[in-house]
């Protein structure tokens, strides 16, 4: 007889919910003592009576009460895709979970491994997902970015991450290569919460990368039409470097000249 519960375990079900579940579809309605008369002694009485329980909760069994006696039968199959949409839904709302916790237990986790903890992130989420966590600065962050490539490859993203980032009130500097378009868009370029310099230099091409510095963290974006990879690394040394460096540059770099005629624009 044709059995489904590899298709079932694909779905979702534990191989326990799979066996109940099928014996249930090929059976039909039954009272749970019949139930586990069937499994004979592959589960026991508590056992069947707690996973009916569970493929009630799923929305797969049904539960009838019959003067006093309680007979469960299947939902229609069509509820094993609400049930596969819920999970799915669970698994969505867990992976945001463990996105916001994991940077909260990296530093933990470094401090009693003594190593650096790095990260790797790839498409338009991991973009996201880079820029978010430097809403979690603690200090100023510092950045190298090519305000070019930000706008051809991940507009959108960055759009909201400059609005919360003027919410929370998270200050940047940030080198910009010098080119005409990056001139013009730092004519007026969220100067409350961002004070920018240009990295001169001829002929300069847009790099396609997005380096923050912050919190004993370096983050770095490639961008591209096919290429969106990026990495976090978690290390206090790693950051002095970087840090030292910057604000090096910073110092010894001229600010930004603006025409008269765009600064109001």
């Amino acid at each position: 007889m044709e059995t489904y519960k590899n298709d079932l375990l694909r779905v979702g079900l534990n191989a326990n919910q799979a066996f109940i579940y099928e014996l249930l579809v090929k059976n039909g309605k039954m009272r749970a003592s019949r139930l586990a008369g069937m499994v004979d002694k592959t589960l026991s009485r508590p056992m069947v009576y707690a996973l009916l329980d569970e493929l009630i909760e799923a929305g797969l069994v049904e539960k009838e009460e019959v003067s006093g006696v309680s007979r469960f039968s299947p939902t229609h199959p069509s509820s094993l895709q609400m049930f596969v949409e819920r999970e799915r839904a669970k698994a969505d709302a867990r992976a945001t979970a463990a996105a916001t916790l994991i940077p909260k237990i990296v530093s933990d986790y470094n401090l009693t491994s003594a190593k650096p903890g790095v990260r790797f992130f790839e498409g338009d989420f991991g973009m996201k997902t880079i820029l978010e966590d430097s809403l979690t600065a603690k200090t100023e962050i510092y950045s190298y970015a090519d305000l070019e490539s930000i706008q051809k490859y991940i507009p959108d993203i960055n759009a909201d991450y400059v609005r919360e980032r003027e919410r929370l009130n998270i200050k940047k500097k940030g080198f910009i290569p010098d080119s005409p378009f990056n001139r013009e868009i730092l004519t007026n370029y969220h100067k409350r919460v961002t004070d920018a310099k240009l990295l001169c230099c001829n002929n300069v091409a847009p790099f396609k990368t997005v380096m923050q510095i912050y919190d004993n963290k370096i983050s770095y974006l490639t961008l591209g039409t096919n290429q969106k990879i990026g990495v976090i690394i978690e290390d206090p040394n790693i950051y002095a470097m970087h840090k030292y460096l910057f604000e090096h540059l910073w110092n010894i770099t001229p600010g930004i000249e603006v025409s008269p005629q765009k600064q109001d624009s």
